[in-house]
């Protein structure tokens, strides 16, 4: 048993000073007890392999069943000091007084009121893009209370996004958007949960992610992923909040056909020729316009959250930062719309 011992030992100690993982070093003591209890098992007794590994597989076994019982014993007591270390897990609707005095002006609100802030406070809502219409949508959903808040962006922040993008610093330049809006909604607002995805939206895993939110808001600025964001949220009956911008205009809606209203393809089922809708950075943008449309969108949340108002289903809102005019028109589902058409 000795020469074993030596054998196993050696090869533990000369992994560990190699840097292996103790998943490997684990291997090794298992694979040297197996060969050892192969060469008991087969060998006759008086073979020399037999008689140098111990000679015995009773002493063997029952040297392995000790070690095993020691070892489960080992793990319990570690598992138990780390439940006595831990704090108590507390789950419980209630709001703190601290939260009760953050959102006063929310709760005083006959159409918010505790029960909408309870409903803010147990939403799950999602945000595609970090960006110009995500930075301030984010941010008002945070303040707001929204418990948990999911951003998903692969961008990282330029020096030009600090126009609009009031959600970051100039500290953040090169750092990936959803950290640093983790960061910056943290800061803003402790007592909500972000769970930055720092990858890009993509038709594979879309469905997945947005079945895990109640509400999505879409801040992107190219078509296709508008498109895989909207067919995810009518195979998941998911409401969406949309918000673009160019130049001096803006425009948002609510996309729920679970309700009665149309999808976002139901609207623009194909794609814009080139140069038709160009992006920000071809056509500019006016810097305080998607603080605009981008706090709408989360008044857009806020409200059908709580139930309050109306919100803009069947509706698009149209601002001209310009001209200063606003205007609504009527938008309203097809039939035969090749994402939403009949369900």
């Amino acid at each position: 048993m000795v020469f074993v011992f030596l054998v196993i030992g050696s090869g533990v100690v000369g992994l560990r000073i190699a840097g292996a993982s103790k998943l490997a070093q684990g291997a090794i003591v298992v694979i040297g007890l197996a060969f050892v209890l192969a060469v008991q098992m087969t060998l006759p007794a008086d073979n020399s392999l037999r008689v140098a590994t111990g000679g015995s597989l009773k002493s063997w076994l029952i040297l392995i069943g000790v070690a095993g019982v020691v070892g489960l014993y080992g793990l319990g007591v570690r598992k138990l000091k780390l439940r006595a270390t831990q704090e108590p897990i507390v789950t419980s609707d209630k709001m703190k007084d601290v939260e009760l005095e953050r959102y006063a002006r929310h709760i005083v609100l006959r159409e918010v009121g505790g029960a909408g802030q309870q409903k803010l406070r147990r939403a799950r809502v999602l945000v595609v893009g970090a960006g110009g219409l995500g930075s301030p949508a984010l941010m008002y959903l945070a303040a707001a209370g929204v418990g948990t808040i999911g951003v998903i962006d692969d961008d990282e922040v330029g020096l030009s996004n600090l126009q609009r993008q009031v959600l970051f610093k100039d500290d953040d330049i090169d750092k990936p958007k959803v950290f640093a809006a983790e960061v910056a909604l943290k800061a803003l607002n402790p007592h909500v949960d972000v769970l930055p995805y720092n990858r890009k939206l993509t038709a594979d895993m879309a469905e997945t992610l947005i079945g895990d939110f109640d509400l999505v808001l879409d801040g992107t600025d190219n078509f296709p992923t508008r498109a895989v964001v909207n067919r995810a949220c009518v195979a998941t009956k998911t409401p969406l909040i949309s918000g673009a911008i160019s130049q001096w205009e803006g425009q948002l809606s609510v996309f729920d056909p679970a309700h009665g209203a149309p999808c976002y393809a139901c609207v623009f089922p194909d794609e814009p020729a080139d140069g038709l809708a160009p992006s920000c950075a071809e056509a500019g943008v006016m810097g305080a316009l998607p603080g605009v449309v981008g706090a709408m969108m989360a008044a857009e949340a806020i409200k059908l959250i709580t139930g309050a108002g109306q919100v803009l289903r069947g509706e698009m809102l149209m601002y001209d930062a310009l001209y200063s005019e606003n205007r609504k028109i009527t938008v309203e589902r097809r039939a035969d719309c090749a994402v939403c058409g009949g369900k």
